[in-house]
């Protein structure tokens, strides 16, 4: 409850300050995420830089892995504590649909109850839907969007506190993903769009931006830059779902918004396998 208070005090779009640290998605990998504190940084007073930097997660702690459920209750409570400091941008997956399907739901209900499951869904219609780092970066959890002259006055406008449509700028937000082709083609997801590197440049260019950090895609090398420098893709769930072999990474941004890639081996995982509270076997949407 206190996370969710501090998030209905953020608009739909946080401005953040850097310094800052750029995590992708985690999809309940805790160890990976203890890996992380432990070796780079926790945002705490003790031993971490919460006092000079920013924390950014960027959609999709939830859902696949094994221990979803403590995962963001760190991430809500660290909110709770630095509410200035870490900041939560919704993904795909902190959403109900998602949750029932993929695993977060029914976790939840195992370990604890009903009641708890919903007020993760309350807490969830809260978040806000992307940061501008540094007047510079734009960080959302899946892309942009399918009409040109999108501004961030347009996403500060949009009413976030409920479930997401299946189309407009609040979908494409938290679905789309960038392509090779320029223009727009339909989202092999089937939700979204996938967008070129001259839509990517019109949509900086018009807001006064010089970047575009996304996550919701896993990469070999736990990150890749795409659209002529232009945008990065940054994936923190290294040998996602214990199979695919990927490192993880994170991104630093220093005072002068260049970003510094640090990338990571998964640490062993315990024997509770991934998808095990899932109500179906897809895997990878």
């Amino acid at each position: 409850r206190a996370a969710r208070d501090a998030f209905s005090q953020q608009p739909s779009v946080v401005h953040v300050s850097a310094p800052a640290k750029i995590f992708g998605d985690v999809h309940g990998q805790l160890r990976d995420l203890l890996l992380l504190f432990a070796y780079y940084g926790a945002p705490t007073h003790k031993g971490g830089d919460v006092q000079t930097t920013s924390y950014v997660f960027n959609g999709d702690w939830v859902d696949r892995g094994a221990h979803q459920l403590e995962i963001v209750v760190i991430l809500c409570a660290l909110v709770a504590r630095y509410p200035t400091r870490v900041h939560l941008v919704r993904g795909n997956h902190e959403t109900a649909a998602m949750n029932k399907m993929y695993g977060f739901d029914g976790e939840v209900k195992a370990k604890y109850s009903v009641k708890l499951a919903d007020l993760f869904q309350e807490v969830f219609q809260y978040l806000p839907l992307a940061v501008v780092l540094g007047e510079k970066v734009f960080v959302v959890h899946g892309g942009l969007f399918s009409r040109d002259g999108v501004t961030l006055d347009d996403l500060r406008k949009i009413d976030r506190f409920h479930e997401p449509p299946d189309s407009g700028e609040f979908c494409e937000m938290l679905w789309s993903d960038p392509g090779p082709a320029p223009g727009r083609q339909p989202s092999k997801r089937g939700v979204g769009v996938a967008f070129g590197a001259d839509v990517t440049k019109k949509f900086l260019e018009l807001n006064g931006l010089e970047l575009v950090v996304r996550s919701h895609e896993v990469k070999d090398e736990g990150f890749e830059v795409d659209h002529d420098g232009k945008l990065i893709t940054v994936f923190s769930a290294p040998n996602y779902c214990d199979q695919m072999g990927n490192k993880g990474a994170f991104i630093r941004f220093e005072s002068d918004m260049t970003p510094h890639f640090t990338q990571f081996d998964a640490v062993p995982h315990p024997p509770s396998r991934p998808m095990q509270y899932a109500s179906n076997s897809f895997m990878f949407q």
